[in-house]
């Protein structure tokens, strides 16, 4: 690794836990509308309520991605979830939704059937990696709040305070929306609340 890299690398890691105070958050969703937001043509799953954002399935169960209307390259973002009715299957998409852009996974997995939060999913590759410690640390019944960083290839996440997850994708997509899942076939709902991000 070159050493210009790495020192990047060190202070990218210092803002993304709080040992710096340059990183200057901007909300994006403050509980009152979706003005950084593409909502989507048709829109029956995206709704505000007492300040949070709701995804809940619609009755065919088609699923739907809320995207940013900017695109990011390095950047970090966070908020704050709360699990709802059903099997929750959520996420953040990083940069797009292809095999190219990792998805930071919230919630069960369909193909593994168990709690995957934290941990990246890729299409055609799976969960190359899982999140550690996610059992202990993940509140079923209150909001959690989990941070994502992507720096180049570079994935970190952080839930509740706590570095869960490090992951490289080679040959990733390096610029694109960010986006929030869900997940189609689902019968399901989950709140969100305080997103922000920050380019690093």
């Amino acid at each position: 690794m070159k050493p210009i890299y790495f020192i990047f690398l060190i202070c990218f890691v210092m803002h993304c836990t709080g040992q710096t105070t340059e990183t200057q958050m901007t909300t994006i969703f403050d509980g009152t509308d979706l003005n950084h937001w593409e909502v989507p043509e048709g829109n029956v799953w995206w709704s505000i309520d007492s300040g949070a954002l709701w995804a809940k399935s619609d009755p065919d169960k088609k699923g739907s991605i809320l995207w940013t209307k900017k695109k990011y390259r390095n950047f970090v973002v966070q908020m704050d979830f709360k699990f709802g009715q059903g099997t929750v299957d959520s996420g953040i998409f990083m940069r797009g939704d292809d095999e190219k852009n990792p998805q930071v996974q919230i919630g069960e997995s369909g193909s593994l059937k168990r709690d995957m939060t934290g941990s990246p999913y890729v299409p055609k590759q799976g969960y190359p990696v899982e999140a550690e410690g996610i059992a202990e640390l993940l509140k079923m019944q209150d909001w959690n709040t989990i941070r994502a960083v992507a720096v180049d290839n570079t994935y970190k996440v952080w839930l509740n305070g706590v570095e869960v997850m490090t992951y490289t994708l080679e040959d990733a997509n390096l610029e694109g929306p960010i986006g929030i899942q869900l997940h189609p076939n689902r019968d399901m709902s989950i709140q969100f609340k305080n997103i922000s991000v920050a380019e690093l």
